[in-house]
């Protein structure tokens, strides 16, 4: 076990390598190692021209989680260098394998025990020509804790030095910057001066020390001239971090203390944070990776969410309310930490904020935040006159080292009351009071859908992550039987009805919402509609969408002279719904209605249902990711359970272009889609490598299905204030069948995003997941002795169905290249394309001749030459042959 506060090292020695494989073409290698451990990369220098290099380097690495080094493995990869420099023996970095080495982390030795070990060099695929060892030696140190930092002042200062640091400490802790050591010593008593007359040679030494190393630190401090300078003013200044302002008040904190005594040397101080995130180490806002029994809970179930992506830190900051000892103006809250500063809005004092901050931990610049209140000033009485500035009522400071951490399922942290401090009323009482809460979490805490995010671009609702279900359709079917008691509407002109045939045509139109659809034409009194009584027996198709549209018309109208002659409405709250076609469903007789004139323009006999056992098609055929029926009777349970994590993208290309056309942006977003459920991650602004991580699930009711991944552009929230919002542009899209997808099992790859320009292909970046597709399955054993029928539930039975299923889709597959291999064959030697087949027949007349012409060992000799050349001589693109046969054509394309 590694004691609190202490750091471990993982040193590795690379010693040397022997009877390495020559690969510069002249007999020897230019070797160099590259060593890969808990995500850090370290190189060794290049040993131009020898087969047995010797380094003696030593490559050290810290270790995150001491209690996870047992499952991490160190991975060393050899090289030889294309380019190296005999002289100085340099090189690029890459170059032709040498071979690689893997050491699990359990075999560490510890500081004392390590002994030269030689690891054979391993191959990285099975054609890789591979030879020779690698001595290493491998062991780790836990370092102890720091100790803890100096005192500030030394104990022989008097009573009146103390009672001068007491009143100093308050001022300091309000204004948040330390005065100089000049101007602190011109203010302390003739006594302090005496006592550090004695150490003023070391600690001039220190403060030039400390200047040599900051020396930007030192010009700022000229500059300000020792003034103190409140919150207030520091962010009317721009708002820059404060990273400096704090280590130049640790600096001259230090040069002004003196040493305990001349004897002794002051121990070193703890290291800050920043040196800590320098030198690798995790800080207080590091999120460490999962340890094994949350892995164990994640895989039984137990919490399974985020599993897939990196946890990443935010700083969380709930607002609530503020309390003000008198006055009536509204109240509004200014966060301040680096180079964030975030306003809320004003509200009085009844009113309550209740908001949510998450600043991303790429961010967080500075060590404090800080959380300012003020009150708006009261607008003035005429016009004209100046406006006063808005009242400080005072600032609460937080340290980010002492902010508490908190992971779900822990309850949310509840807010609490801050006094401020930097203002007070004139009897000594605070001004004003905050309500808030800060704590560290990450993505998967509650508060972080609804918050403020750093990295999105705030509260903007076109870059805000959600997930939304798209409307369930229906089939609506209308059946259109006959017409009675028609009362035709008398014509508007007396010639028109001379002119006019002698049978009048009607037709039925119906409209639902935008959708119209009109039946054939029937002559009124001939003999196909009878007397007066036409007959059309027609079905009119509908999708209709949930909410329902209220009604469906059903009109009837005259062809000659284009009037209505009734029409009737029906709710759709009253249709039937079937969910199979064994019943018919109720026919209904609908009164239509005329003008004024003809109140009763006769009746229409219809049937009207909505179809429950189809699934309407909203999307291709082929890349369904739904075919479940629309009545919920028909439902069936999810066989399994798909997850996508969105982990990132790499290698955007930039979207928005500058005017100047050398500079550009990308502000990106992830759509995911798969059945009715639509899922959207939040717009990162301004990156070409952005990090989502954010991960999704969906139930499974049918595993031949497709998953549907697209990257857009946003580019709507700037055109909000327009008129017409302007529409997102598409990056990339991938689908992804979940046939393909061993169940239970995680893949995690990047996929290529490419688009379709008119010059051809293009690669537009790349989209990085994890994917997991979790399925029960049934115990084989009780498949194999189930009696016929089976006596198992329908779920399993259907289990069992898909899943023999998919391994028949997969057979079908394989059979399917098989056949197409034999149809392009066949269309080799038939004659279907004259130029191939005359190619592969002057082809074979030369390849006879060579046979003839040439002994076999001499063309056997050539074809080993041929198959074993260098790959400086190989090619990425396949060969001529094998690519004139796969373009030949086949069968496939017939195939429905």
């Amino acid at each position: 076990m590694v004691a609190e506060g202490a750091r471990r090292r993982v040193v590795v020695e690379v010693c040397n390598a022997r009877n390495l494989m020559p690969k510069d073409g002249q007999g020897t290698a230019c070797a160099y190692a590259v060593v890969d451990f808990d995500g850090q990369r370290r190189r060794t220098a290049t040993r131009p021209r020898d087969l047995n290099p010797q380094w003696g380097e030593r490559l050290e690495f810290l270790v995150h989680d001491p209690d996870a080094m047992a499952s991490e493995t160190l991975e060393l990869n050899l090289y030889n260098d294309k380019k190296a420099i005999a002289a100085t023996g340099s090189g690029r970095r890459g170059g032709t394998f040498l071979g690689k080495v893997k050491v699990a982390g359990a075999s560490f030795a510890k500081a004392g025990d390590e002994a030269l070990v030689y690891y054979p060099l391993e191959k990285r695929s099975v054609f890789s020509q591979i030879k020779g060892e690698i001595g290493l030696k491998i062991w780790f140190v836990d370092d102890p804790p720091p100790p803890p930092p100096a005192a500030p002042a030394a104990e022989e200062k008097g009573a009146d030095a103390a009672a001068a640091d007491k009143k100093e400490a308050p001022a300091e802790g309000k204004e948040g910057k330390a005065p100089d050591a000049a101007a602190a010593a011109a203010a302390a008593p003739a006594e302090e001066k005496k006592a550090e007359a004695a150490p003023a040679e070391e600690k001039k030494a220190e403060e030039a020390k400390t200047e040599e190393n900051k020396p930007e630190a030192a010009e700022k401090k000229d500059d300000k001239g020792g003034k103190k300078k409140s919150p207030e003013n520091g962010k009317k200044d721009g708002g820059k971090p404060k990273e400096e302002g704090k280590a130049k008040e640790e600096d001259k904190k230090d040069a002004a203390a003196p040493p305990p005594s001349p004897s002794k040397q002051a121990p070193p101080p703890s290291p800050s944070k920043k040196d800590l995130a320098i030198a690798g180490i995790a800080g207080d806002l590091e999120i460490r990776p999962q340890s094994a029994a949350e892995k164990s809970m994640a895989a039984s179930g137990a919490s399974a969410s985020y599993d897939l992506v990196d946890r990443v830190p935010y700083l969380f900051v709930r607002l609530l309310k503020a309390k003000r000892h008198g006055g009536g103006q509204p109240l509004y809250a200014q966060l301040a930490i680096g180079t964030h500063a975030v306003r809320t809005r004003a509200a009085t004092a009844a009113d309550e904020w209740d908001l949510v901050f998450a600043f991303h931990k790429d961010s967080l610049t500075d060590t404090s935040l800080e959380v300012t209140v003020h009150e708006e000033a009261k607008k003035p009485a005429k016009e004209g006159e100046p406006v006063p500035a808005d009242a400080h009522l005072g600032f609460v400071s937080f340290d980010l080292q002492e902010v508490p951490k908190r992971s779900p399922p822990d309850s949310a942290l509840a807010p609490q009351w801050y006094t401020l401090e930097g203002h007070g009323s004139e009897d000594g009482a605070a001004a004003c009071d905050v309500m808030l809460a800060v704590w560290v979490g990450t993505q998967v805490d509650e508060a972080f859908q609804e918050a403020w995010h750093s990295d999105s671009g705030g509260y903007l609702v076109h870059t805000r992550s959600k997930a939304y279900l798209s409307p369930k359709l229906w089939y609506l079917r209308l059946s259109v039987i006959q017409a009675q008691d028609l009362r035709l509407p008398s014509p508007p002109d007396a010639k028109v009805k001379q002119c006019g045939p002698m049978f009048p045509e009607l037709y039925v139109k119906a409209q639902l919402g935008a959708q119209v659809f009109k039946t054939g034409r029937v002559p009124l009194g001939s003999a196909a509609a009878g007397t007066s009584n036409p007959s059309w027996n027609e079905d009119l198709l509908f999708v209709a969408a949930e909410p329902f549209d209220p009604f469906l018309t059903v009109a009837v109208e005259d062809v000659f002279s284009g009037q209505a002659v009734g029409q009737a409405r029906v709710p759709l709250s009253t249709v039937h719904r079937r969910a199979d076609d064994r019943v018919e469903p109720p026919s209904r007789w609908l009164n239509l209605c005329g003008d004024e004139a003809r109140p009763y323009a006769g009746r229409v006999h219809v049937r009207v249902c909505l179809e429950g056992g189809y699934h309407v098609l909203d999307e291709a055929a082929n890349v369904a990711s739904d075919v479940r029926a629309a009545s919920k009777h028909l439902s069936k349970p999810p066989v399994g359970m798909l997850e996508v994590g969105v982990r990132g993208a790499a290698n955007l290309v930039p979207m928005k272009i500058a005017k100047d056309g050398a500079s550009g942006s990308t502000d990106a977003y992830v759509v995911l889609k798969y059945g009715p459920k639509w899922a959207r991650t939040r717009t990162i602004l301004d990156q070409f490598n952005p990090r989502w991580n954010e991960q999704y699930a969906w139930d499974v009711f049918d595993p031949c299905t497709v998953l549907t991944i697209a990257v857009f552009d946003n580019v709507r929230y700037k055109a909000a204030g327009g008129d017409t919002p302007a529409k997102d542009s598409r990056i990339g899209k991938l689908r992804v069948r979940l046939s393909t997808l061993d169940t239970n099992r995680v893949y995690t790859n990047t996929f290529p995003l490419t688009a379709v320009h008119p010059v051809g292909v293009r690669k537009v970046g790349e989209l990085e997941l994890a994917i997991r597709f979790t399925c029960p399955s049934p115990d084989e054993l009780d498949e194999e002795f189930d009696g016929l029928p089976s006596c198992r539930p329908a779920d399993v039975v259907r289990m069992r169905y898909d899943r023999l299923r998919a391994v028949a889709g997969r057979a079908q597959t394989l059979l399917g290249d098989v056949a197409a291999q034999g149809e392009r064959v066949e269309a080799l030697l038939s004659w279907r394309d004259p130029r191939a087949t005359g190619v592969f027949a002057v082809v074979c007349l030369l390849a006879a001749l060579v046979l003839y012409a040439v002994p076999f060992k001499v063309l056997l000799l050539g074809m080993g030459f041929y198959y074993l050349r260098h790959p400086r001589f190989r090619g990425d693109m396949p060969s001529a042959g094998f690519n004139f046969f796969r373009r030949l054509p086949s069968l496939s394309d017939r195939v429905l």
